[in-house]
């Protein structure tokens, strides 16, 4: 395991990372993310929903990862007992790691993320399900400061 032999708090973005962008809809999941996730969960991990997403888009991205058999430890929140004051408090939260398209570098992909965490683990079976998910997984070959300065 990337940090320890304890289970891991992860944030998770939604939009860009467990599903491709098409907000303020929800746009069709990136490859293995609900597998991943899900064997994530199976390791004993916590997860939480970190997402800008509020109100009823909230609610959409929730109810679509509970219909692909993901329930989270938490939603925009630490912990689910947490209550914030509007306008006090920031929503950040508290966890070992956040997987976010917005990463230096990009969004690794699902796989890879999986093997950072769990290196060597040869029982992951991560089998694509969807496959309409497999087309929205592009790694480019830029460099950072390429993307940077959107240079082709």
């Amino acid at each position: 395991m990337l940090i320890g032999e304890d289970s891991l708090t992860i944030a998770v973005d939604f939009d860009g990372t467990i599903v491709e962008h098409k907000y303020p809809d929800i746009g069709p999941e990136m490859l293995f993310a609900f597998d991943t996730l899900k064997r994530l969960q199976s390791k004993g991990h916590k997860l939480i929903l970190w997402t800008f997403r509020a109100g009823r888009y909230l609610d959409d991205a929730v109810e679509y990862c509970r219909e692909n058999g993901l329930e989270f430890y938490a939603v925009n929140k630490s912990y689910p007992e947490e209550v914030f004051e509007e306008g006090r408090v920031s929503r950040k939260v508290n966890a070992d790691l956040f997987i976010d398209d917005r990463n230096v570098g990009g969004f690794l992909g699902w796989g890879e993320i999986y093997q950072m965490i769990h290196p060597g683990d040869g029982d992951a079976d991560l089998q694509l399900r969807n496959q309409a998910a497999h087309h929205n997984y592009k790694k480019e070959n830029r460099s950072f400061f390429d993307k940077l300065f959107k240079k082709k």
